[in-house]
């Protein structure tokens, strides 16, 4: 039986915007897009020569089998998490702030200084003072975008982005100079913190550390932000309809500076935690791309804060996931990366279903013996 030759013509086809998006598909989408980015990993390592079934366990399954690979998994989730919340803020109003990583980086350098300014004392303040220190810092970094996009309608995506480059130098600067530590060999890095200056431990025998905790109170702080607040409205209308809210009187600089202010303040409290935490010190590099793949994690959560808290759980195990599979299987360091950009770009195929839809036009014939395209539902 031969297929119907309808189907093969580009021209049975018509692509139309959805005129309401149902809640389920929305929600649906990051599953769909998880699971195809599974099914793009067996086959990319087979084509390695690796064993597909074998890898994918080790990459998903055997870090979540200890208690200690539960722990590291919410050490990273932790800082994904609360830089997701905030950049998810900004998203919803069209506030695209992409120099998170720079913003980390410049709260770790503010807390650090803290933490080494005081390094001979001890006191329960110190640790506050350096959580303060690192969200005025990663806050002040952010209003560099935010003063040129209300000042002078820059657009934050590349001010944010390029600044990040110059957080990492600086950062390179002070561990190769002034702040290196006298007794580290010439090795690039500060001093240890003292027990004043690192956080709490949770869990004995692992890393789980206090900040991971506020990461998921922060998180759940952001949706009542979101839900219940006078701001939270102005801020999704402004995304949603800037002309209303130019019409209800929402000022939109004051939005732009409270969105980016804020995902600056909780980038640089994720990096004052990092060096109070999993590092205990200045090193060059403080982390491994979060505020880069925070940017996954809110839109892998759909912009939601509740679902933030999944999704960087999702991306956190890629982490620790990358690093199992290159020990126990050999697979190269670049795994982590490329599992994240296909995660990102199932996400975003994915999400062409959620505001389009694929209808079918019936084909007639025409009186030249050619066909023609007649619309009709799908």
């Amino acid at each position: 039986m031969s297929p119907d030759p309808g189907l093969l013509n580009p021209a049975a086809w018509k692509i139309e915007p959805r005129r309401e998006i149902p809640r389920s598909l929305l929600y649906a989408t990051p599953l769909l897009a998880v699971v195809l980015t599974v099914i793009a990993g067996f086959f990319i390592f087979l084509f390695m020569g690796y064993d597909p079934l074998l890898s994918l366990y080790h990459f998903f399954i055997s870090p979540l089998l200890t208690l200690y690979g539960l722990s590291e998994l919410m050490v990273k989730a932790g800082p994904l998490i609360m830089i997701g919340v905030g950049l998810a803020v900004g998203f919803r109003a069209n506030v695209w702030n992409i120099g998170a990583e720079g913003q980390l980086t410049l709260g770790a350098i503010t807390g650090g200084v803290v933490a080494l300014a005081f390094w001979n004392e001890t006191g329960w303040w110190i640790l506050p003072l350096m959580c303060g220190a690192g969200i005025l810092g990663g806050m002040a970094y952010a209003a560099i975008p935010a003063f040129l996009r209300t000042r002078f309608n820059v657009n934050e995506i590349l001010t944010s982005l390029m600044l990040t480059y110059v957080a990492t130098l600086f950062l390179s600067t002070l561990v190769y100079g002034p702040l290196k530590d006298p007794m580290g060999f010439n090795f690039p890095q500060s001093r240890m913190f003292s027990d004043s200056g690192l956080l709490p431990i949770l869990l004995e025998g692992t890393r789980l550390h206090l900040g991971s905790g506020l990461a998921i109170a922060i998180a759940v702080a952001g949706w009542v932000l979101m839900t219940y607040t006078i701001v939270g409205f102005q801020v999704r209308v402004l995304g949603q309809a800037p002309a209303a809210a130019r019409y209800a009187g929402f000022s939109g600089k004051r939005l732009v500076w409270f969105c980016l202010l804020l995902s600056g303040g909780l980038a640089g409290l994720a990096g004052t935690f990092e060096v109070a935490g999993p590092i205990g010190q200045l090193i060059p590099v403080i982390s491994p791309g979060y505020g880069f793949t925070a940017i996954i994690v809110a839109f892998l959560g759909r912009l939601h804060p509740l679902g933030i808290i999944l999704s960087g759980l999702v991306m956190a195990l890629s982490y620790i996931g990358g690093e199992n599979a290159q020990v126990v299987v050999g697979l190269p360091q670049a795994v982590t990366g490329v599992f994240q950009g296909l995660l990102l770009f199932f996400l975003l195929a994915s999400d062409f279903l959620v505001r389009y839809r694929i209808r079918r036009r019936a084909i007639q014939a025409a009186p030249d013996g050619q066909t023609q395209a007649a619309e009709g539902a799908s």
